[in-house]
């Protein structure tokens, strides 16, 4: 398996210098992102037991599919991980009900779990939960659900101080156990906001200076990691408005670009807060993407952010994905000019199509053992970045921004 990884580490790197569709700059950064990620995700799948032909068919494919194909198997390897990780979540939490006659058979028939890797398309799911029943799970701690995934995968996930020197590094996210290249390490959890939703995040216009948990999907949409924090003790209902502090700055700290923002927008009551929340597994020890710290300088990420559109017709799954959509799962069509989104008309989800909830997780880019997790968090180099931020590579940033 080593020389089959070097083979695939060379063609990330080669294929990643290539600008093999997009002219686009930012655009070209997303191609390369996921033509690293449909090599990384394609060689986990492989196995252990892969042949060297089968290596080389998945690196001549990086080179000649195009970017949406490559994005499908993307979608597909990481669909086909989760899987499998959220069924043995549930054979770990759910409790037999299949021999207790004081169940209701129905009951345990809804509970039964899917076996294939499809994205069924079909009905859209409701967003208001809030007269769903909890089902009865098995009284565990998020720590002891912990180690009994260690025993099924091999590796599972905890929150320490960072390894990091230096003052504001925190706490770290780090791998106890082993994972091989291209694993689905963690899922970034939260309160997913669509630009048609960016007036509702707290903080708004300046919603980054007093919040350290977003990220921005190459799509806009964003993902407020905060009022998730470290998850909790039980699966319960969860709406994402857990106490959260938002401290904001005063006016008086605005720069001209904030003005600019203010005076063209006001910030939105949040009275939809009440129209959504989910049934969701608040021990799920995979929900920590947030922790991830930025490398400190001289070492590299082993880790990289993947985006991952999660079916909503994947019932049994739900569960376990720790995000939920502000203002509902109706997707807006929205036009960018610039820095600003505008509505533009109606929906585009079309009668038959699935709604996702659009997510993220972490990828591992090399074989991992009892480490930190590094994720590069590419910060825009045209603004100003913490004294702490050492960019692992310029170009890549300006990219990603441009």
């Amino acid at each position: 398996m080593a020389f089959l990884f070097n083979k695939f580490q060379e063609a990330v790197r080669t294929l990643a210098k290539n600008p093999m569709f997009a002219r686009d700059p930012r655009h070209l950064q997303f191609e390369a992102d996921v033509n690293r990620l449909f090599l990384y995700t394609s060689y986990y799948r492989l196995g252990e037991h892969a042949e060297e032909k089968d290596a080389e068919e998945i690196i001549d494919l990086a080179s000649k599919a195009s970017v949406a194909d490559q994005q499908k198997q993307v979608q597909d390897n990481v669909h086909y991980q989760l899987t499998h990780m959220c069924q043995a979540m549930d054979s770990i939490l759910h409790p037999d009900v299949t021999n207790d006659p004081s169940k209701d058979p129905s009951e345990a028939h809804s509970h039964s779990r899917h076996s294939g890797l499809s994205f069924a398309v079909g009905g859209a799911a409701s967003a208001n939960k809030q007269s769903a029943a909890i089902p009865a799970t098995q009284p565990l701690t998020r720590i002891e659900l912990s180690n009994k995934f260690k025993d099924h995968f091999g590796y599972t996930l905890d929150i320490r101080a960072s390894g990091i020197a230096h003052k504001d590094a925190g706490q770290g996210l780090f791998l106890s156990g082993k994972a091989n290249v291209g694993a689905v390490l963690a899922i970034y959890p939260g309160v997913i906001y669509s630009p048609a939703y960016y007036r509702y995040i707290p903080g708004y216009p300046r919603i980054d200076a007093c919040n350290n948990y977003l990220i921005t999907r190459y799509d806009g949409t964003i993902i407020d990691a905060k009022p998730w924090c470290l998850g909790g003790e039980t699966r319960e209902l969860w709406d994402g408005s857990d106490l959260v502090d938002y401290a904001v700055p005063p006016k008086g700290s605005e720069n001209n670009s904030d003005r600019v923002w203010r005076m063209l927008s006001k910030p939105l009551e949040k009275s939809v807060r009440g129209n959504f929340g989910e049934v969701l597994e608040r021990r799920n020890h995979l929900a920590f993407g947030h922790f991830a710290n930025h490398p400190p300088k001289g070492s590299s990420p082993n880790v990289m952010i993947c985006p991952y559109d999660f079916p909503l017709t994947e019932k049994e799954m739900r569960v376990y994905i720790p995000n939920i959509t502000f203002g509902g799962e109706e997707p807006i069509k929205m036009k960018r000019f610039g820095s600003f989104y505008f509505k533009s008309g109606s929906s585009d989800n079309q009668a038959g199509d699935s709604l996702v909830l659009k997510t993220l997780v972490l990828v591992s880019t090399r074989s991992i053992h009892d480490e930190e997790l590094f994720l590069n968090y590419r910060y825009s180099n045209s603004k100003r970045r913490p004294e702490w931020y050492s960019p692992m590579d310029e170009e890549e940033d300006k990219r990603r921004w441009s």
